[in-house]
């Protein structure tokens, strides 16, 4: 018995430990590609360690683009739109999980079927709705139709469902307000449904390329995704020169999640508490 239960304890983990290798064998095809020169890197039969190490790549990127304010662009605009969405969704999801309006059903349904659509579809008309505020190649655009989240409304609201209700009717005898609850009550409660928001609304921001492509066009007002596209040349490829542009964009996220891995499982795992 304790053979059987041992070999399926070591075939698990041989499953697993397969599956992280095929996770993070690209992550480490794309470092050691950042350290080859360009001819090494189209080599035939391709080789996966550099035969010399070399940082041509990253002084590259780093002079090919205006990579500071590229890098700022980034940040800045994941900050506003996490925030927004923070604030937003969770006001939203508050709305929906306990208070009782008229048509509140129909309109969560409605929201919900924003997560239906293909987000392409959105493309033309948030397009036309920037050209007409003329934002069009500015900051703003590159966060203003993404302050909103229907799957960050209907996540925060199965926390504040999971929530019991004696916590607000007990707030409410207390003489406490709508927001004094969900500030001062609900959202310290909450907290791991704010880290697990937070995280997917980084990871969406940081590596969105296809609005910020399609609003902004100068290269200065870019962020990281579409910039690093425009490294791909024409004929060849320099693409030591994308693996570290790529190295150097995908540290924030590794830090942020390793930073917040706790709170960010314990969020997830609790998504689907109540519906």
């Amino acid at each position: 018995m304790k053979n059987a239960s041992s070999r399926k304890k070591l075939l698990i983990h041989l499953i697993l430990i397969a599956g992280i290798g095929i996770t993070v064998f690209p992550f480490f095809w794309m470092i050691c590609t950042s350290f080859k020169t360009k001819g090494e890197s189209m080599a035939i039969p391709p080789t996966i360690l550099p035969q010399h190490l070399v940082t041509d790549a990253y002084y590259s990127v780093v002079t090919a683009l205006p990579f500071g304010k590229i890098y700022m662009n980034t940040i800045f605009s994941t900050a506003v739109t996490v925030a927004g969405q923070v604030i937003i969704c969770t006001l939203a999801a508050y709305s929906f999980a306990r208070i009782k309006f008229p048509g509140r059903d129909v309109l969560f349904l409605l929201v919900l079927s924003i997560l239906m659509v293909p987000g392409q579809i959105f493309l033309v008309p948030q397009y036309l709705i920037i050209q007409k505020m003329g934002l069009l190649d500015t900051l703003f655009a590159l966060f203003l139709p993404n302050l909103f989240s229907a799957f960050g409304t209907f996540m925060m609201r199965q926390f504040f469902l999971s929530l019991p209700d004696e916590l607000e009717e007990a707030a409410i005898l207390d003489g406490c307000g709508r927001f004094q609850i969900l500030i001062k009550i609900m959202v310290p409660l909450i907290k791991p449904g704010i880290v697990a928001l937070v995280i997917f609304t980084a990871k969406f921001a940081w590596n969105d390329f296809m609005w910020p492509m399609i609003v902004n066009t100068t290269t200065s007002k870019m962020t990281l995704a579409p910039a690093l596209s425009t490294l791909q040349g024409q004929y060849i490829n320099d693409y030591p020169a994308q693996m570290a542009g790529s190295v150097l964009a995908v540290i924030p996220m590794i830090a942020l999640f390793f930073i917040f891995q706790k709170q960010f499982i314990e969020g997830v795992a609790h998504t689907g508490v109540k519906g």
